[in-house]
């Protein structure tokens, strides 16, 4: 995971304009390692199935990791005879590697992958890009575990892939439904922004990117596909999926400390519908109402069992002053980054000190109650106190949520658009990859195909 440098702000939504042709619309990159029996076969198919269907320029490109058996010569010929498809060449392992190299110095302005042995059927293509050219939506991925989904895979593929999809659901709290469908699509000015974050350079690299882009904001789109599994394949199942164990506990640790930039990957403002200024519709209060009143409970619950801890070591004055302490500082901390949204480290101090300043506000409130009460009862029953208690306390709620919100985490100023920073092109890249082009093409009508005669499927 990558936090040493400041990413940029994400690029507004937009449909892909038209510009001269040239410059293809989709580049789809094939990770490849020692595939030198299935690349040609897949990468004609592939390159048949986009010119009958596709209606817009395309680029496939190979991108060899390292392989040692003859899969280079295999690329070089291909590349050769067909003029979209190209080739290169990583002397180093690892897909993730692989797609970033590619990603980052191609100049399609929608960046696809998919697995060399084209499990998903090919007509999910058109759709997987589909919201990104319309500028709908920043990545879009295949999900195989979809209610449409047509899937043909054995029993034990089928349980790892729910399994580590369960975990991601409730270590990461991610939503989207599968993260290992090799078949994923993201906007080019989206990736310049993710990628420079993302550090997994094999298998975890679509999970990682997946997870900080919806951290980030960003729209994923999912398209139920038809997936066949390959029984040939060489992916090592339980080293592959202990990688991925190790990557969850490090994406979930660095969210958890908020070790990155992910607040400063905002929209420039006006680009989402929420940024309306509604007259009487206050942004986001339902749900910070929620966030707050769970987030008191919790408290209260800690507060108990810190001040019955803390009560074999004192007195009760004491024990209710240090649990008081400690419970408040916790929940400032946990609305700070539940209720209102606020990550990173920037100000917490200051937002823990008038986490504080409104506590002692509320104490007031409660400790003025009790005495107005004694000053006017001589000797007040202990209903009438608790009624009064309950009435201060409430009143003390709903200040702090309102001094919370209006004055320890006000609304965010709207984000200011930044330059984007992307890596830097490798002198070795072929020609198409060494610019950033932001020029698209105009569209290519082709015949209209739905099928793929030679798709046994």
């Amino acid at each position: 995971m990558r936090t040493d440098s400041s990413p940029g702000s994400l690029p507004a939504r937009e449909h892909l304009p038209a510009a001269g042709a040239g410059t293809p619309v989709l580049d789809v990159v094939i990770p490849v390692y020692n595939e030198e029996k299935d690349l040609r076969p897949c990468v004609l198919r592939l390159h048949d199935h986009l010119t009958r269907t596709f209606p817009y320029a395309f680029r496939i490109t190979v991108a060899d990791n390292a392989s040692t058996d003859a899969t280079p010569h295999v690329a070089a010929r291909l590349a050769a005879e067909l003029a979209e498809v190209t080739t290169f060449r990583l002397e180093q392992k690892g897909r993730g590697r692989a797609l970033r190299t590619v990603w980052s110095a191609s100049d399609a302005p929608v960046l696809a992958y998919m697995d060399v042995d084209l499990s998903t059927d090919l007509n999910a293509l058109l759709p997987l890009v589909a919201p990104l050219i319309s500028g709908h939506s920043d990545l879009a991925i295949g999900s195989r575990l979809a209610r449409s989904s047509r899937v043909v895979r054995g029993a034990k593929r089928e349980f790892i892939s729910r399994s580590y999809n369960l975990i991601l659901r409730g270590s990461l709290q991610a939503r989207f439904s599968d993260a290992q469908c090799g078949f994923k699509a993201i906007r080019r000015d989206v990736a310049q922004v993710l990628l420079p974050l993302v550090e997994d350079t094999g298998w975890f690299f679509d999970t990682e990117m997946l997870v900080l882009a919806e951290r980030a904001g960003c729209r994923i789109h999912e398209v139920p596909v038809d997936w066949v599994d390959d029984p040939d394949s060489t992916v090592h199942i339980v080293k592959t999926a202990a990688e991925d164990l190790k990557g969850v506990w490090r994406v979930g640790k660095a969210l958890a400390t908020g070790s990155l930039p992910l607040d400063r990957l905002a929209r420039p403002f006006g680009d989402d519908p929420r940024d309306r200024d509604l007259t009487d519709v206050p942004q986001g209060l339902a749900r910070q109402l929620v966030g707050f009143c769970v987030v008191g409970v919790l408290s209260t619950l800690f507060y108990l069992l810190l001040y019955s801890g803390f009560r074999h070591f004192g007195g009760p004055q004491f024990a209710n002053a240090l649990a008081l302490l400690v419970s408040v500082v916790a929940d400032t901390a946990a609305n700070r980054r539940l209720t209102f949204g606020v990550r990173g480290r920037g100000g917490a101090v200051r937002h823990q000190a008038q986490g504080l300043v409104v506590f002692g506000i509320g104490l007031a409130l409660t400790a003025g109650s009790l005495a107005a009460l004694n000053a006017a009862t001589a000797d007040p029953d202990h209903s009438t106190e608790l009624a009064v208690l309950i009435a201060a306390n409430l009143a003390a709620t709903v200040l702090r949520f309102l001094l919370f919100r209006a004055w320890v985490f006000p609304d965010a100023p709207p984000a200011v658009d930044a330059p984007l920073i992307a890596h830097r092109s490798d002198e070795r890249l072929p020609e198409p990859y060494r610019t950033w082009s932001d020029a698209t093409v105009r569209l290519q009508p082709v015949p209209p195909a739905d099928t793929d005669p030679r798709d046994g499927r």
